[in-house]
């Protein structure tokens, strides 16, 4: 049976093979514990409990093997871009599993499997610590997300970033005007003129992402729906109030989010349209529901909300 308590645990759950060693538990031990389930293995010389995987999110694991690759790294690095938001818990859509880390000595390092190391200097401000963990700070970060990836990926880990505090339009302005050399930097404007923190979430962001790039009106998110007595009856995800239209973005976060204690998916599912019907009576709005397959069709999607601004019917 794996005993934390026995191994000196420097960096949270992740629990290094010298320090499983040092522990007594010698090389046939942790193979045994790794086939039982007991331990997982993150990458070459550092494990977790595997009970703690198991219950982990994709985020969560994310973090486990960037903190791994932290503690492996030979020379003194941070992490950066995806993996300083995953740890600054911003979202972060379709970037895959590599970690990110910025090397502080500005050397080019080795080629490894599953890291992303990339080279650049440090301003006072662009460093923090969270946790015990060095990473990015949450502005330097999003410009970084800015630089390695297009608009509409950067956009969603950007808003997190807003909404929580970590960063605003102005700062990232400010660490970006001495960038302007980089390439990247054409992209700048384009992301900073779209941020909008009352987006909650990836989908929310894609969808305002859509419009944009279809030249749909600007919707008014998180748009609150009151009664003829001014009462807060609902909170809409996107509105076209002089259009009478609202939309709703349909994902498993939502569900996952606003699920009360104990009620099932389908109960959940009737309450939303329950809301939704609410809605429409006092508005007399329409309403249009997408979920992330519609984001892969984005020009049927957008002619359907086009169509639907209109006041004309759409094909399916």
């Amino acid at each position: 049976m794996l005993n934390l308590n026995s191994i000196d645990i420097h960096d949270g759950p992740v629990m290094m093979r010298f320090e499983l060693l040092a522990a007594g538990y010698d090389g046939s031990a942790i193979a045994r514990m790794r086939r039982a389930g007991a331990l997982h293995r993150l990458r070459h010389g550092a494990y977790v409990e595997g009970a703690l995987w198991r219950s982990l999110n994709a985020a969560g694991r994310r973090r486990l093997v960037a903190r791994a690759t932290l503690r492996s790294a030979r020379s003194p690095a941070v992490l950066a871009g995806p993996s300083a938001a995953d740890e600054l818990q911003a979202p972060v859509w379709d970037m895959g599993d590599a970690v990110h880390i910025t090397r502080l000595d500005g050397r080019a390092g080795r080629r490894e499997a599953g890291v992303v190391q990339h080279r650049g200097s440090m301003r006072a401000g662009d460093l923090t610590i969270r946790d015990g963990i060095p990473l990015t700070s949450g502005t330097r970060t999003a410009v970084d997300m800015i630089a390695i990836t297009e608009p509409e990926h950067a956009l969603v880990t950007i808003n997190g970033l807003v909404r929580a505090g970590e960063t605003s339009v102005e700062l990232m302005e400010q660490r970006l005007a001495g960038m302007k050399a980089h390439p990247f930097s054409l992209n700048a404007p384009i992301v900073l003129s779209l941020v909008e923190p009352r987006c909650e979430s990836a989908g929310e962001t894609r969808t305002l992402m859509l419009c944009w790039r279809h030249h749909l009106p600007r919707p008014i998110p998180q748009y609150e729906v009151r009664d003829a007595a001014g009462r807060l009856v609902a909170r809409v995800d996107f509105a076209w109030p002089d259009l009478g239209v609202f939309l709703e973005f349909d994902g498993k976060e939502k569900y996952q989010r606003y699920r009360r204690p104990g009620e099932s998916v389908s109960d959940m599912v009737l309450r939303e349209k329950e809301r939704e019907r609410v809605v429409c009576g006092i508005t007399g709005w329409r309403c249009i529901r997408i979920v992330w397959a519609d984001l892969l069709h984005p020009q049927r999607t957008a002619g359907r909300i086009r169509s639907t601004l209109a006041g004309q019917p759409w094909a399916a």
